[in-house]
């Protein structure tokens, strides 16, 4: 073989050789860090408010205390942390969503090796507060059966996530 061929394969090698290394980068960076996440763009919410408001008046919400509250998961009002690295601990639910994970953005921050960095979300729902797994590594566990899509969680049911569990509470 001539100079020129073995200079252009040692090249080459050199190349996919980097671009390896740039990919392990990436994947440690992603795992420890999180994906970023893409906001829409403002301009593709302007239709939806650019359509002139009718003279007809919009109807009232009905009011807050007129609502009963369902005797299942929504009476939920503390979360309970049962095993794991912050056991013991109460907190809380909010109104509407708690983010769980290793990301220092979580409502509730769980840092164990197990634990994603966007791990789960408990929501809540009209009919109770539901877990969902947000394609986390380890899996999100309800009473010891893996999360696959969002789950209504009974009251005094234990959630796994990573080493730790916890419990939804009056």
């Amino acid at each position: 073989m001539g100079e020129l061929t073995l200079l252009i394969l040692r090249i080459a090698f050199l190349a996919v050789l980097w671009a390896f290394v740039f990919a392990i980068v990436y994947a440690l960076r992603s795992d420890l860090f999180g994906q970023k996440v893409r906001r829409m763009p403002v301009a593709a919410a302007a239709p939806a408010s650019a359509v002139p408001a009718s003279p007809v008046a919009a109807p009232t919400p009905a009011p807050r205390a007129a609502v009963t509250e369902p005797v299942g998961t929504l009476a939920a009002r503390r979360l309970v942390i049962t095993s794991g690295s912050k056991e013991g601990l109460e907190m809380d639910l909010p109104d509407e969503q708690l983010t769980i994970g290793r990301s220092n953005e979580s409502g509730l921050v769980i840092r164990d090796d197990y634990t994603s960095t966007h791990h789960a979300r408990l929501l809540k729902w009209p009919d109770g507060w539901v877990i969902q797994d947000l394609d986390s590594t380890n899996g999100t566990f309800l009473d010891g059966v893996r999360v696959i899509m969002p789950t209504p969680v009974p009251m005094n049911t234990p959630v796994k996530i990573g080493t730790t569990s916890f419990e939804l509470r009056r």
